[in-house]
């Protein structure tokens, strides 16, 4: 499957749930917004890097297909693609500690979320984080984040890949529904790295 992605078009802008999709626990769970003194280092298979960041007594963790996707998009793999956020955080205070553990966590040594994130975009931009429910955002995805996508990135939803764990409502099929064109892919315990090859296996396919 991998081989048959590699091969067919890659999607434009990869766009990433984060809560029980790009990391666990989910950060409603969480009270205390991390600092860099939280972060939790050990070797990830690329080197010693900050594996975990603390909240409380938990701990925030990347999932492998997650850590996998953002590598190779760090590294172009997929020469064209860029990423984002689409995460409807319950609380302003679940919201914080997100943004908090992208600035921690990181992809490769010396390499957070956040830089990746960043990659192929203007110093500056922030655009493609779209995190919470606050308005111009609500739980809704379709009707908020993802137009929200549209508007601020420029490209078009046809060139647009979604990773969701659907666990709260299958937001994977309402988006597909209401913003024609994203191909959507469940990730209901995680993102794995099979999950990763089956998106881009799926997105190639329907764009051949």
């Amino acid at each position: 499957m991998a081989g048959k992605a590699s091969q067919g078009k890659t999607p434009k802008l990869v766009v990433f749930d984060l809560d029980m999709c790009v990391w666990e626990p989910e950060m409603y769970t969480l009270n205390k917004i991390p600092s860099p003194a939280d972060a939790v280092r050990g070797d990830s298979g690329e080197g010693e890097q900050v594996i975990g960041c603390k909240s409380g007594r938990s701990t925030i963790t990347l999932f492998d297909g997650a850590l996998h996707a953002l590598r190779q998009i760090h590294k172009g793999v997929h020469p064209e693609m860029r990423c984002a956020a689409a995460s409807s955080a319950d609380t302003p205070q679940a919201v914080a500690i997100g943004r908090a553990a992208l600035g921690i966590l990181e992809v490769v040594p010396g390499v957070t979320v956040r830089e990746v994130l960043a990659t192929g975009w203007p110093d500056g931009f922030e655009g493609n984080v779209q995190i919470g429910r606050t308005p111009p955002l609500s739980s809704d995805k379709s009707a908020t984040h993802f137009p929200l996508l549209l508007e601020k990135t420029g490209i078009p939803y046809a060139e647009m890949l979604f990773f969701d764990d659907c666990n709260w409502g299958d937001h994977c099929a309402k988006v597909e529904a209401r913003c024609p064109g994203v191909v959507g892919q469940r990730t209901p315990n995680g993102m794995t790295v099979d999950e990763w090859e089956r998106g881009l296996a799926k997105f190639a396919e329907r764009n051949s």
